[in-house]
């Protein structure tokens, strides 16, 4: 594996209660949300080294494809990144659970053909560093994978979006930001977007700030990352 020699704190983020929470939501919202689906679709066609920004308790671990020859999947909070080693562990690829924070990689530039951001964009606390640590690590042409959260099309919904952003909904949710535009923000990053569609989740009834997601792909263009002076 391609690690930098630097150290990074081990615990970026710590949100224990919410890591509790989201570890028993997320598998009731795989299992009857639909929502392992759309794992299923982000990561499909996947191959050679792929790193994972934000794995969570690692239920995508179970939807790689057998082409992935390695997973780095970074997890910066303690308790979900034990539940991800033990996904690991079970996941039919090889998958390398690591702590790290989405604004400072530590791996090496251009060591990966693949990256894979899910429901995690809205976390991170530098959105454009994270996507810029997310464009060094890709070698040019090669793929960011992303299913997040976003602004909503409706102007009610972005306006409870914006609101929730502002009061509770970061503190109860482990720093979620509903009212982001993943889109735009990959696009100011320097990614080229490809095919992607838009999400309600749940697909049915009163929707949640969360509810908007988008679904998609985007690449790492060929031409060559200026060096920084």
């Amino acid at each position: 594996m391609h690690l930098r020699s630097r150290k990074l704190p081990r615990d970026a983020v710590h949100h224990p209660v919410f890591a509790r929470v989201y570890a028993r939501l997320s598998v009731t919202a795989d299992l009857k949300g639909g929502v392992a689906a759309y794992r299923e679709e982000l990561l499909a066609g996947l191959s050679g080294r792929v790193i994972e920004i934000g794995a969570g308790n690692g239920l995508n671990f179970a939807h790689y494809p057998g082409a992935v020859s390695e997973v780095v999947a970074l997890e910066p909070e303690r308790s979900l990144r034990q539940l991800a080693v033990r996904s690991g562990l079970r996941a039919e690829v090889p998958v390398d659970v690591v702590p790290g924070a989405a604004e400072a990689l530590p791996v090496k530039s251009e060591a990966f053909d693949a990256a894979v951001a899910s429901l995690v964009l809205c976390t991170v606390r530098d959105l454009p560093k994270a996507l810029a640590e997310i464009r060094r690590v890709l070698r040019p042409g090669g793929e960011l994978r992303f299913f997040e959260h976003g602004l909503a099309p409706g102007r009610a919904l972005a306006a409870a979006q914006r609101t929730a952003d502002r009061t509770v909904w970061p503190l109860l949710f482990g720093g979620c930001h509903t009212a982001r535009n993943p889109l735009a923000a990959i696009e100011a990053a320097g990614f080229e977007l490809g095919t992607y569609r838009r999400l309600r989740i749940p697909e049915k009834g009163v929707p949640f700030p969360s509810s908007p997601c988008v679904l998609g792909v985007a690449r790492k263009p060929f031409v060559p990352d200026m060096p920084h002076i």
